[in-house]
C-alpha cells in the first residue's frame, strides 16, 4: 500500500484512550482536559475489525498508544485480540510505564513484543514537577518489570526542550546505558505552529519516510500527525476510510487544530 509520493504505508498507530494518570506540562493543561464520552470510545471490536482490514490491505506494524494505554479497562484483552490478527509481524505499546510493573507480564503473555517507555529525567523532583505529581520510581520499577517479562527491546524516549545535552536527559541518557536501555530524544513539539524535528534515534518526524497512519481513540484515522485531515471509520467503510487516509497523507506535516497530543497518540 503506497501514497502517492511512493511511500510504503505499513505501520498504523492505535489511540485506545484519551485518559493519562500524568499531567505532563508538554501534553496536557494544568486544569486538565475535556474528556471524550464513553460512547464516543472505539469498542475493542471496533479496533480490531478495523485492523484486520487495515493488516488485509498492508499494514503489518501496529502500536498501541493512548493517553495512556493501560488505564484503559480491559487493555491485555485487546492485546490478545490484537495479537490474533495473522499479519501484524510487530505489535508494541507506548507507555508512560507508571501502571507497567502491574501489567508486564500479562501483556507479554497476551502477545505484545516490545514497550516505548516515557522517561524525560530520573530526578526524583524534577519528573515530579515535569509530570504534575508522578513518581519517577514508578517507572523504573516498569521498566525492570518489562525487562523480566522479555519486552524486548525496551526503547525510552526522552522529550527535550532543546538538546540531547540538558541535564536531565543526560541523567536519562547515563540510566540507559547502566541498564543496557534504546534512548530516543524527542524534542518538544507544537501542533498548532507545526513545529517538529526528526527524533533522534528513531524514525518520528521524518516526512520522506513517513509510513504511519493514526487512528485516535474516537475514530478519526488521520494519516499525519501534523494536519486537521481525518476520516471517521464510524461514517464510511474501513476500507474506504483507509484508502482516502493514504490518498490524502501529505508530503510533510504542517499543522494541526483539531488534536492534541493526548488523544493522537503522540
Amino acid at each position: 500500500m503506497y501514497d502517492r509520493y511512493k511511500r510504503e504505508i505499513n505501520y498504523l498507530r492505535i489511540s485506545v484512550t484519551d485518559r493519562c494518570n500524568l499531567r505532563c506540562r508538554y501534553c496536557m493543561p494544568e486544569e486538565g482536559v475535556r474528556l471524550l464520552r464513553h460512547e464516543d470510545i472505539l469498542t475493542f471490536d471496533e479496533i480490531v475489525k478495523f485492523t484486520e482490514s487495515a493488516v488485509s490491505m498492508g499494514i503489518w506494524k501496529v502500536r498501541i498508544t493512548g493517553g495512556e494505554p493501560l488505564v484503559r479497562k480491559g487493555i491485555t484483552e485487546l492485546v490478545g485480540m490484537l495479537a490474533g490478527i495473522k499479519g501484524i509481524k510487530d505489535l508494541s505499546m507506548s507507555t508512560n510505564g507508571t501502571l507497567l510493573k502491574n501489567f508486564a507480564g500479562e501483556l507479554r503473555k497476551a502477545g505484545l513484543q516490545r514497550v516505548n517507555i516515557s522517561l524525560d529525567t530520573t530526578d526524583p523532583e524534577q519528573f515530579a514537577y515535569i509530570t504534575r505529581g508522578g513518581n519517577v520510581a514508578d517507572v523504573i520499577e516498569g521498566i525492570s518489570a518489562a525487562k523480566k517479562a522479555g519486552l524486548l527491546p525496551v526503547k525510552i524516549n526522552c522529550v527535550v526542550r532543546e538538546s540531547r545535552e540538558e541535564e536531565d536527559a543526560k541523567l536519562v541518557r547515563e540510566f540507559c546505558a547502566r541498564n543496557n536501555l534504546e534512548i530516543r530524544y524527542i524534542h518538544q513539539m507544537d501542533l498548532v505552529s507545526g513545529h517538529f524535528t526528526t527524533v533522534e534515534g528513531g524514525s518520528g518526524g521524518n516526512c520522506p519516510l513517513c509510513n504511519r497512519l493514526r487512528l485516535t481513540s474516537n475514530g478519526m484515522l488521520k494519516p499525519c500527525l501534523f494536519s486537521d485531515i481525518g476520516f471517521n471509520i464510524r461514517e464510511i467503510s474501513y476500507r474506504e476510510a483507509i484508502e482516502k487516509a493514504v490518498e490524502m497523507k501529505p508530503a510533510s506535516g504542517m499543522v494541526n487544530h483539531k488534536d492534541n497530543f493526548y488523544n493522537i497518540g503522540g
